[in-house]
């Protein structure tokens, strides 16, 4: 096996460094191409007045997934950044007065559920115990598998598990089966909001979620989530990786089924393998032609995705009270929003929307007596976008914010940056301008995500949030393992 073969990743993101590095420790060449001008996908930063906003993923959780990425190098986050566990975890506004902190002590946590509905601890307890089995059997046995096909799957102890992980029940059902209290119910079910689809519509697997949110906790980077980012360049560079920014592929070029080549702004490049990290549907559908496509615009626009975001980076010349470093403001109808993004898509009547201020836990990122605030709120994907929508959910947020925490703080703003669909489809060629990816549904689940393998081109693999495993941080590092273990496959047989 010659390690000479020349490895090209297309993006920078979480999925493209986790391959980038697994392949060049194998003693592979390679080389990223990065569109935009630092690395880190949506995962970058943006710096002004002394503020520095983490543009994208801002919630830390499952660190089993970093632990084990870094120590195949052996390495541990501790080497790169420090890790704080938030405590509480995150706070839940119902309204003005009904707040409820998530603590981040299990004893803890079950007294409130007790506090909230009697004889719930005991619910909390075998509730997290499945969730416990399904992200063991989920994180162990599914992710890693590349989904090629059904036949991966076709092993009696893993049919038997599947059904044990409630593959084929509904999360609104299970949570109803230990819960009744709507309070506990919209915390176990707000990590589904951003899987993509209703709770009525994602297998009950994913309360697997649940367990890494309450049992492995919240945590986070002291930096910022960027600080992940740096982590992963800096190893990618010590082990050979060569990153170059500002080079955005604008054609692959097919011949006898391979990649002849690969134009950028920036030149020409050649590989024997390329790993296409970049938005699935962009390289699909706007960087191949046609007969070298996996699928079908109509395919591609029959996709359920998960919801876009619009987002507001803020910066205050004074502290506020009263709000921890993650808070969720679901004082408005669960149900009508989550329609709202993913049956009858348009831009929200009455959104949840979160906060997070994450200068609470780390005074780095703000200049003394001042916060960093970063506002996000879930829309549908596709949905027509322009600055006076943005400034009229900036105006709901704002008075929704000073109503429920008592707090008005536009008089206290000195940095205002706002981003949703349009941004997301110039800086990423985000389909339809999604922020997090295909949505979790059960039809879109292992073999039936978009295919990792080109079906076309030999020596082309897709990584990343549209395919195996699926959105969120931990996934997206899984995705370039697996991606990476395909391509040594295909550089063997090149061989």
């Amino acid at each position: 096996m010659s390690k000479n073969k020349q490895i090209i990743i297309i993006g920078s993101g979480f999925a493209g460094l986790s391959a980038a590095c697994v392949l060049a420790k194998e003693g592979y060449p390679v080389t990223i191409l990065e569109k935009n001008d630092q690395p880190g996908g949506r995962a970058r930063v943006w710096e002004q007045g002394g503020f520095r906003f983490d543009m994208g993923p801002s919630w830390y959780w499952m660190p089993d997934v970093f632990e084990n990425f870094f120590a195949l190098f052996g390495k541990k986050p501790s080497d790169y950044y420090q890790l704080k566990r938030l405590d509480p975890g995150y706070r839940i506004y119902y309204g003005k007065d009904e707040v409820l902190d998530v603590p981040a002590d299990m004893t803890d946590l079950e007294n409130l559920f007790e506090q909230i509905e009697p004889g719930s601890s005991k619910a909390l307890k075998e509730f997290l115990s499945q969730a416990g089995y399904k992200y063991k059997v989920g994180m162990g046995e599914y992710v890693f598998r590349p989904s090629h096909s059904i036949t991966e799957f076709i092993d009696l102890n893993l049919i038997k598990k599947s059904f044990s992980i409630q593959l084929l029940t509904d999360m609104r059902k299970h949570v109803g089966k230990y819960f009744k209290n709507p309070k506990l119910i919209k915390l176990l079910e707000f990590p589904v909001l951003f899987l993509g689809a209703t709770s009525q519509n994602t297998p009950a697997m994913y309360s697997m979620m649940n367990y890494a949110d309450l049992a492995l906790g919240t945590w986070y980077p002291m930096g910022g989530m960027n600080e992940i980012v740096k982590a992963m360049v800096n190893l990618a560079t010590e082990l050979g990786v060569e990153i170059k920014l500002d080079t955005e592929v604008t054609k692959i070029k097919v011949n006898n089924e391979q990649v002849s080549s690969i134009q950028t702004n920036n030149g020409v490049f050649t590989a024997d393998v390329v790993i296409a990290g970049a938005d699935y549907e962009h390289v699909d559908q706007h960087l191949l032609d046609e007969p070298h496509r996996n699928y079908t615009a109509k395919y591609w626009d029959s996709r359920t995705m998960s919801p876009s975001s619009l987002l507001f980076y803020i910066g205050t010349n004074r502290k506020i009270d009263g709000i921890q470093h993650h808070n969720l403001f679901f004082d408005e109808d669960f149900e009508q929003h989550a329609k709202e993004i993913y049956t009858s898509p348009q831009w929200p009547s009455n959104p949840l929307f979160y906060v997070c201020c994450s200068s609470k836990t780390d005074t780095t990122i703000a200049p003394e007596g001042g916060e960093n605030l970063f506002f996000l709120m879930p829309v549908a994907p596709g949905l027509n976008d322009d600055k006076s929508i943005r400034e009229k959910y900036f105006d709901l947020m704002m008075n929704r914010f000073a109503k429920i925490t008592g707090q008005d703080i536009r008089d206290a703003i000195v940095v205002k940056r706002s981003y949703a669909l349009n941004d997301f489809k110039a800086d990423y060629h985000s389909f339809k301008g999604n922020a997090y990816g295909l949505a979790n549904t059960l039809a879109q689940t292992a073999f039936f995500k978009p295919a990792m393998r080109a079906k076309h081109v030999r020596n082309l693999l897709y990584t990343g949030q549209l395919t195996v495993p699926g959105p969120g941080v931990p996934p997206a590092i899984i995705s370039g393992q697996v991606v990476a273990g395909e391509a040594i496959k295909l550089l063997n047989n090149l061989s």
